[in-house]
Parts: C-alpha cells; sequence; structure tokens
C-alpha cells in the first residue's frame, strides 16, 4: 500500500476523531441547557446510618479472627444488643470551615432538619474543623447551631485538629465540648492587616484620590497615605469587636477566665482543658465508639445543587479520563 494513501487514511481517521468529539460534545452541552429547567434549585439531604457501617466492620473482623463457636456467641450478644438500643439518636455533622464560613450554607439545612425531625431526648455532634475567619460569617454559622440549644437539642462539639478564633466562637455555643490532646484551640481576638502601596505609588508618579461622605466610611486604606486618626479609629473597631467576641464567649461559657483566654493565644488540647476552654480529651471517633451501643448514630449531610457548568465539568472531566485511559490499555 503506497505510503501517501497511508497518511491519507491517517489524516482522515484524526479528523473524523476530532469531528465526533466535538458533536458528542455539543449533544452533552445542549442535552444540558435543554434540561435546565428541569434542574433542582435546592439540594438534597443524605442521611447515613453508622451504627450498621460500625457493626459491619466489626462483624468481618471478628469472623476472620474467631473461631466459630466464638463468632456466634458474638453474633448472639450483638443481636440482644440491637434489641435494646433505644430509639434514641445523635445527628452527626461534619463543619470543614474557610475563611468565609463558605459550609454554614450547608449547616443551616442540616440544623433545620433536624429541628423538624429530632425529639426532646436526641442530641447533635458537630464534628468541627475551622481556623477561624470573617466575624459575620463565623457569627452567622455559631448562631445556626444556637438554634439547636433554643430547640433544647443537646449538643456536642468535638475538635480533633482545630477550633480557634471564629472557630471557637462556634464552639462555645456547645453544650459539651471535647476535643484531641493535640487539637488546637483558642485564638479569642481579632486581627485586620493590610499591605500599603501609597510610596511605591508617589514614586511611579501615580495619583491615588478616593471621596468619602463620612469621616470613617473608610479607615486605613491599601493606596492612599494613612493618617494616625485613621489608624486609631480602626484600633477602636477592633477593639469593639473583640469587646463583642468575648462577651459572646462569656455568656456561653460563663466558667471560663475571659480575661486570661482573650489573649489572642491558642492552647492544645491538655492546656485548653485546664483553662476551660473544653471539657473533655476525647477524640470524635472515641465518642462515637462509646455512643453505638445505646443510640442510634445518623450522619446528615445536605449536598448543595450542582450548576450546569458543574455539571457539564464533571461530564468531560469523565470523558476525558475514559480516553486517557483507553489510550493507556491500547499502548499497553
Amino acid at each position: 500500500m503506497p505510503e501517501t494513501y497511508i497518511n491519507f487514511l491517517l489524516e482522515y481517521g484524526l479528523f473524523l476523531l476530532k469531528t465526533i468529539t466535538v458533536i458528542f460534545g455539543l449533544i452533552i452541552i445542549l442535552g444540558f441547557i435543554a434540561n435546565a429547567k428541569k434542574t433542582k434549585s435546592y439540594g438534597s439531604l443524605k442521611i447515613k446510618k453508622l451504627n450498621d457501617e460500625l457493626d459491619e466492620y466489626e462483624d468481618n473482623i471478628k469472623k476472620n479472627t474467631l473461631n466459630k463457636i466464638k463468632y456466634q456467641k458474638h453474633l448472639k450478644a450483638k443481636k440482644l444488643i440491637k434489641k435494646n438500643r433505644s430509639d434514641k439518636k445523635i445527628f452527626i455533622l461534619d463543619f470543614k470551615g474557610n475563611i468565609k464560613a463558605s459550609e454554614v450554607t450547608s449547616l443551616r439545612e442540616e440544623i433545620s432538619s433536624i429541628i423538624l425531625a429530632a425529639s426532646k431526648h436526641d442530641e447533635v455532634l458537630i464534628r468541627l474543623e475551622n481556623a477561624g475567619g470573617t466575624v459575620h460569617e463565623h457569627g452567622l454559622a455559631a448562631s445556626q447551631i444556637k438554634r439547636l440549644k433554643k430547640h433544647k437539642i443537646k449538643i456536642t462539639i468535638s475538635v480533633d485538629k482545630v477550633a480557634a478564633s471564629g472557630g471557637y466562637m462556634m464552639a462555645c455555643v456547645a453544650n459539651k465540648i471535647i476535643a484531641a490532646p493535640f487539637a488546637i484551640v483558642g485564638s479569642i481576638g481579632v486581627l485586620a492587616q493590610l499591605p500599603n502601596f501609597n510610596r511605591l505609588l508617589s514614586r511611579k508618579g501615580i495619583d491615588f484620590e478616593q471621596q468619602q461622605a463620612g469621616d470613617y466610611k473608610r479607615t486605613v486604606t491599601m493606596f492612599g497615605k494613612n493618617t494616625n486618626s485613621q489608624r486609631k479609629k480602626l484600633k477602636e473597631q477592633l477593639e469593639d469587636i473583640h469587646e463583642l467576641f468575648k462577651n459572646f464567649i462569656k455568656h456561653e461559657r460563663p466558667n471560663v477566665d475571659i480575661k486570661k483566654v482573650s489573649t489572642g493565644e491558642y492552647w492544645y488540647g491538655e492546656r485548653a482543658k485546664n483553662l476551660r476552654l473544653i471539657d473533655e480529651i476525647m477524640t470524635s471517633d472515641e465518642f462515637i465508639l462509646d455512643k453505638k451501643d445505646s443510640y442510634e448514630l445518623i450522619k446528615v449531610e445536605y449536598a448543595l445543587p450542582k450548576s450546569i457548568s458543574d455539571k457539564i465539568s464533571s461530564v468531560s472531566s469523565k470523558i476525558i479520563k475514559n480516553i486517557l485511559d483507553n489510550l493507556t490499555l491500547n499502548r499497553a
């Protein structure tokens, strides 16, 4: 077969493959657009019973490590435990926060669902991981947790890694705070920092102009020349926020020596316990295993609705992955 003919077939094959890929991509996009009206404007609530999962782990290990007689005894004892297990529930939530406490969107839905479904005997465990951030966002997150308290639902917050600054503002709302031995707790302070480029702009001959109505519409700025009066006002604002923060913690945990713990420092688990910032040294895993035979453990997670672009991106990623996997297999 002539070489030119082979080259022609290869080029035509590549052109055909590209064309099919483009058409397939357009079909997917058009399909998503056509179904856009059918997309739910709300997310979905995922419920998972952890008792079943933990029981399965235990059974699998014991089945492979015990003899038949001992394993049958274990199953019999387990059956009795399940029979005597109360109908009291512990709802388990996860909150892994960022500077803007973005997870509060899911948290509010999860808490609303629990309030609607929980009885007066039920409890909530929140596995909190949050190093702090903006005041108003974390204040809202703390207020969401307080809704449970207003409905007389007992709250335990576990800190396996960190609950600092705004994260501790959330944690202090709980009836009980548990923390791992080396979890970071505290950082009860307020911080504001920003660079100032005024001298750099001046050297480059660039003027910065800002007009405002109200002396303190803005205090310090990144581009203008800051005055002592502006710095003093910013400091006053930070002190005011700090005072609100301290009062909030003092109200929620009256046994804490607020003057001693509100220096902006943070402490590890054991030290935090001595300062009464937490109540007990314990990981969330210990707490769950301790409760599994006497409570129904219900994991609650609210999944936000996916936008069309998210769905297209997800499908595209899968298609690309499949193509690459097929190429790899063919080469092998």
